[in-house]
Parts: C-alpha cells; sequence; structure tokens
C-alpha cells in the first residue's frame, strides 16, 4: 500500500503527516508513507484543498485534518 499525503509543508499538511505515520504503525499496515510537497505533482490529482490524503494514487480525502481514528478508517477500507 502506498499512501501520500499531498501538501506544501503547511501545519496542517505536517500535522496529517504524522497521524497516517502513527495509524499506519498501530494498525501494523505494510505502507509506504510519502509527503508529497511538490506542487505540480500535487494538481495532478486534481486536489484545490489541502492537505489531501491518497491511497494507491486514489484521492480518499481533502480540504481537512483528519483524526487518527478518521485515517484508520480510510485505511482499513481500501
Amino acid at each position: 500500500m502506498e499512501i501520500k499525503v499531498l501538501g506544501t509543508g503547511c501545519a496542517g499538511c505536517k500535522a496529517l503527516h504524522e497521524t497516517v505515520k502513527q495509524a499506519v504503525a498501530e494498525l501494523g499496515l505494510a505502507a509506504t508513507v510519502v509527503k508529497e510537497e511538490d506542487i505540480v505533482k500535487i494538481m495532478s490529482y486534481n486536489v484545490m484543498t489541502l492537505p489531501a490524503l491518497a491511497v494507491n494514487e486514489n484521492v480518499v480525502a481533502k480540504g481537512k485534518r483528519l483524526s487518527l481514528d478518521e485515517v484508520k478508517k480510510l485505511l482499513t477500507n481500501n
């Protein structure tokens, strides 16, 4: 599983990245977590609000900081 946190480096993006890493660790998932800050690459996902979360190249959330429980639900449903 590849998980990408899409964001330009704002506080919300950094917080989501940490939350995702924690969720992956707690769930024991075999996943790669990437923080994508390149605006051109972010735009290729057709995301206009940040931060956003993509799992296996599919955007599953955008425009808000997710709680740990919300991230866990998204990761176990994909």
